[in-house]
């Protein structure tokens, strides 16, 4: 606190700032404390994006993505008079991804659709509006009782894009029990195997650790032991466990090192979890209504206005 001071102080004196109390409402994202943690999420935002699409009479989805179909293509549909708004709804829904990770993919996924979005985009659009629509509340909850241990999932979903046959990676990274990092996001090149998915997934993920261990060490907060990084291919687990490089696996020669250098300076810790348990999932592909709520109640995610929910 005497720091906090200090900086207050100094800022005062070359800005004249002054203190607004608890944090509360920022830039379209509140925040809500209680004995037991802190929650982040965007109520208001919901509602005025709600309000201004005209679906707040809307019947909610369970899920943000249809189930059981392809995945959308550029071809599909016919294309939209008017993209403007199509592309603003996106950007805003871009903004709710940061306290809502159950909505990543799909809006990830419709967003590199926005130089010629048709009526079929826009229709999926308006879907992840009415899923957010039955959980308007949802953020990510902080807890006050956790450690500071760093574990991850990542995931890929092999070749799932139909117009270019590019896989999704999918990482999320917790500290203790608070998630802290996600993202979902289409790989560069084409993967021939689900090894190859998987092992770029895993090599994207290895970054990310990387990135958080050297922000903890800047805010001097020690974390002696390796991340634990869960993988669902045990194919990509044992390349990364072979010293031993074979022609099928030069194409990805790159990334290899790059995890296998990690590992054996002890900054990574691979371990196999079974696909039915494989939460990143959430972030890859489009799922079942029970298997989305399943995943995503292992999340940390709360709904502040339901009080069965975490009794928050």
């Amino acid at each position: 606190m005497n720091e906090i001071n200090k900086t207050e102080q100094v800022l005062n004196s070359e800005f004249s700032i002054k203190d607004l109390g608890q944090l509360k409402y920022f830039l379209g994202i509140e925040i809500a404390r209680s004995s037991k943690g802190i929650l982040l999420y965007q109520r208001k935002y919901v509602l005025d994006l709600l309000a201004e699409t005209c679906l707040l009479a809307s019947k909610p989805c369970s899920t943000p993505m249809e189930y059981g179909k392809q995945l959308l293509s550029i071809d599909t549909g016919t294309p939209l008079t008017n993209p403007t708004v199509y592309r603003r709804l996106m950007g805003k829904l871009l903004y709710l991804t940061h306290t809502r990770p159950d909505i990543s993919f799909s809006v990830g996924h419709l967003s590199q659709f926005l130089s010629k979005p048709t009526d079929k985009h826009f229709e999926a659009a308006k879907r992840i509006l009415r899923y957010i629509k039955g959980s308007i509340s949802l953020g990510i909850f902080f807890p006050i009782i956790s450690d500071f241990k760093i574990k991850a999932h990542t995931d890929s979903d092999w070749a799932a894009c139909p117009d270019s046959r590019k896989s999704i990676s999918a990482y999320y990274f917790f500290i203790g029990n608070s998630l802290i990092s996600w993202k979902s996001k289409k790989q560069q090149v084409v993967a021939r195997s689900s090894a190859e998915a998987e092992y770029r997934a895993m090599a994207l993920g290895a970054c990310e650790a990387q990135w958080l261990l050297y922000l903890l060490q800047d805010l001097q907060i020690p974390h002696p032991q390796p991340v634990m990084l869960y993988c669902d291919n045990q194919s990509a687990i044992h390349i990364a466990s072979n010293p031993v490089f074979h022609e099928r696996t030069k194409h990805i020669e790159v990334d290899c090192h790059s995890v296998r250098e990690k590992i054996e300076a002890g900054i990574l810790h691979l371990l196999s979890i079974h696909t039915k348990s494989q939460t990143a999932d959430i972030l890859t592909k489009s799922l079942s209504p029970q298997l989305f709520h399943h995943f995503l109640s292992k999340l940390g995610m709360l709904n502040i206005h339901i009080p069965a929910c975490g009794d928050c």
